[in-house]
């Protein structure tokens, strides 16, 4: 007896070849859409932190670690003290769960930004009087007390990782022990002691804190005019002390040091604000410690230290 088989018509497979490819398309299309959903629901997650500034930008990312989102408000290459906020900055800021920045002595325009966001949580770190140095982090632990209070604003706005967050404050007091006793021993065996700093007055606790002399063209901004007078007895003084070497800050214009220098037969060394970086030290994420210690090397040779 022959078997009888059933026939489908060839029409019927390929609608249910169709259908099957449709059935896997919609199927891996949705799985890589519900991806990028929990790839953007992780990022939501993360604490959104804005910072003002480098130095703490780069605090708040010591501190802050795997647990917070960074953005800043002043880019790369920009001064930070005569920064201007646009209607962008502020709309930024306003999403932000916790805004850090230094004080508003140091960047006086954070006050337009804080009243232009007034329901964001926000932290001065360095929070100084009127008419004192706002320049805080140039000791290693002026940074630690900065980070200390980023710390504790981190934890009041995001008290789950409370002590993640202070175990990254004790790993980074650890990391200031350790830099300012190599200052210490780095800088007490020195030819000259006389910072002569073509720039404003940045680095006054540092020279204090490791017992030296600091002479500036400005003071604690950039504002005010080199005059001719201040130029002069620049110049005398290097002279007459025999400096070998004159400091200017990473993103100041090199004329008016190339001027000094020329006429005074020194050569010319960077110190490190860390308040402005470039885009390379940006991109590549050099840390607070990165700029201290290259300050601490040029230190080093300028005023010809033996180690």
């Amino acid at each position: 007896m022959k078997k009888k088989y059933l026939w489908i018509p060839k029409k019927f497979w390929a609608v249910l070849i169709v259908a099957a490819l449709v059935i896997f398309g919609a199927w891996w299309f949705m799985s890589d859409k519900q991806s990028d959903v929990t790839a953007m629901h992780n990022t939501r997650d993360k604490m959104q932190v804005t910072a003002s500034s480098y130095v703490v930008y780069d605090l708040a990312r010591q501190i802050g670690g795997d647990q917070v989102a960074l953005s800043l408000l002043v880019p790369p290459g920009t001064e930070p003290h005569h920064f201007e906020p646009t209607p962008g900055s502020i709309i930024g800021v306003q999403k932000a769960d916790l805004l850090v920045y230094v004080s508003t002595t140091a960047e006086p325009w954070i006050t337009d930004i804080l009243q232009g966001a007034p329901g964001v949580r926000a932290v001065a770190a360095a929070a100084v009087e009127p008419g004192e140095d706002p320049h805080v982090w140039m000791t290693p632990y002026g940074a630690l007390s900065m980070a200390k209070q980023i710390a504790a604003a981190l934890q009041k706005a995001d008290p789950v990782h409370k002590n993640y967050y202070q175990q990254n404050v004790k790993q980074f007091e650890r990391t200031m022990s350790q830099l300012h006793k190599d200052f210490v021993a780095g800088l007490a065996n020195c030819q000259h002691r006389e910072i002569v700093h073509v720039g404003h007055l940045a680095f006054g606790a540092l020279a204090n804190t490791y017992g030296l002399q600091l002479q500036t063209l400005a003071g604690t901004s950039h504002q005010g005019e080199h005059s001719v007078y201040k130029l002069t007895n620049m110049v005398r003084f290097i002279r007459k002390s025999r400096v070998p070497a004159i400091f200017t800050e990473e993103m100041l214009s090199p004329e008016l040091a190339d001027t000094i220098a020329q006429e005074t037969h020194v050569y010319i060394l960077p110190l490190y604000t860390i308040e402005e970086v470039s885009k390379t030290d940006f991109e590549q994420g050099t840390s607070y410690q990165d700029f201290m210690r290259r300050n601490l090397a040029n230190l080093q040779k300028g005023l010809k230290c033996q180690a």
